[in-house]
């Protein structure tokens, strides 16, 4: 994740990192930032869902029946695996994940073991006695979908009419029920100029954080990719209005990021240097604490529904799968040195070539987003086409 609102108001944030270390419980929030190398588990425990999104990673849908997911007894295992490796955040994630019949169970076991989790959900399913109950569960916050400003816009990206107005109330009633929450939004060409009404909305019913996504060639996220993908002065046009919002907005109030582009964390990292010096030098300390470009694979892992293991929720190939927990547990899988897999992917920097591999921000981009540079040309190792200020330098440069 790229932090826009703790980088741009760096000044307490640097203080309050440097205070955590990975002995101590590090808040959700300074996650990023901390010395802790074990890894945010992101859980597709179902891919079933209410909803059927144009831009699913998982293909999730009304259609899909539960299969080959986790049994509860497998999943209870697995909880406590993650418990003993003492990961710092389980996010449930779907498909919708209130469909899976023992998610209460699962997640009242999650709190029992000591685990700090959270919830993606559509939110649809969130009634103002599911936010309390989520919260009495231990979930400490609740990412709800929102893909425009508009019921016509997110209705027709959920396709499913209503979908929208749920969404809008699943936020208000996490508010109402004290449980933390916030807008996630996958920006398309079919969105991007609803978002500035979007954010209104969000900071209208309460939102404590704005999450934008950058579409990823995953799922039914590759069906019309070309089409819908933001173009490069697209994506600069946003991430001036994010930063711009991030600057004007108190930081205690709603909190700005971006997700799946380790470059966009250089372009303010440029601006910054050009426009308040202080803040870039804080900003660096900041990129220094949370390591190179994306976290997938080292401070972040997925598992699907059926147990199988992949550096992060996009990568759900049959190239890049690590392993499986019905074959040995996630804690020996992700500790094993000799996983080819996760081995590149933890030395990504020195393996990615095209522009990403010439620039010389290398260091602290890492070479943006893998699992898009795969997709795009079919090499985990080639440029990420979707970077914003993508160049070409001179060949030997670092």
């Amino acid at each position: 994740m790229n932090r826009i609102t703790r980088y741009i108001h760096a000044k307490g944030t640097v203080s309050e990192v440097l205070r955590h270390r990975a002995g101590e419980r590090t808040p959700s929030g300074m996650l990023a930032f901390s010395d802790i190398r074990r890894p945010v588990v992101f859980w597709n425990i179902t891919n079933r869902c209410n909803l059927l999104c144009s831009h699913c990673y998982i293909r999730a849908g009304p259609g899909q029946q539960r299969g080959n997911e986790l049994t509860t007894e497998e999943a209870l295992d697995l909880i406590d695996d993650l418990a003993a490796m003492r990961v710092p955040l389980l996010l449930f994630s779907g498909g919708e994940p209130l469909i899976r019949e023992d998610f209460w169970e699962l997640a009242g076991h999650a709190k029992d073991r000591g685990l700090t989790t959270a919830l993606s959900t559509n939110g649809t399913l969130i009634t103002p006695a599911a936010a309390r109950r989520l919260r009495d569960a231990g979930v400490e916050y609740a990412g709800v979908s929102l893909d425009g400003a508009t019921a016509r816009t997110h209705d027709g990206m959920r396709n499913v009419p209503g979908s929208f107005d749920l969404a809008v109330s699943a936020l208000k009633n996490c508010r109402s029920a004290g449980l933390k929450c916030g807008v996630r939004v996958t920006a398309t060409r079919e969105n991007r100029t609803e978002i500035p009404a979007l954010i209104d909305l969000s900071q209208d019913v309460g939102a404590e954080r704005f999450c934008v996504y950058w579409l990823v060639p995953s799922g039914r996220g590759s069906e019309g990719y070309d089409a819908l993908q933001l173009r490069s002065h697209e994506v600069v046009d946003l991430l001036d209005l994010l930063i711009k919002r991030a600057h004007d907005v108190d930081p205690s109030a709603m909190e700005f990021l971006t997700v799946d582009a380790p470059q966009d964390a250089v372009y303010l990292l440029e601006r910054l240097q050009e426009e308040n010096p202080p803040v870039y030098e804080n900003m660096c300390t900041l990129l220094a604490r949370s390591g190179v470009g994306c976290s997938a694979g080292d401070r972040i892992a997925n598992i699907d529904p059926s147990g199988d293991v992949y550096p992060c929720q996009f990568a759900q190939v049959d190239e890049l799968k690590v392993g499986s927990i019905r074959e040995k547990p996630f804690s020996a899988i992700w500790n094993d040195s000799k996983n080819r897999i996760l081995a590149d992917f933890r030395r990504k920097k020195d393996l990615v070539g095209g522009s990403c591999g010439r620039c010389s921000y290398r260091d602290r981009c890492g070479g943006g987003c893998r699992v898009r540079a795969f997709a795009d040309t079919g090499d985990l190792w080639a440029e990420d086409p979707l970077c914003p200020i993508r160049r070409e330098e001179p060949r030997g440069r670092p």
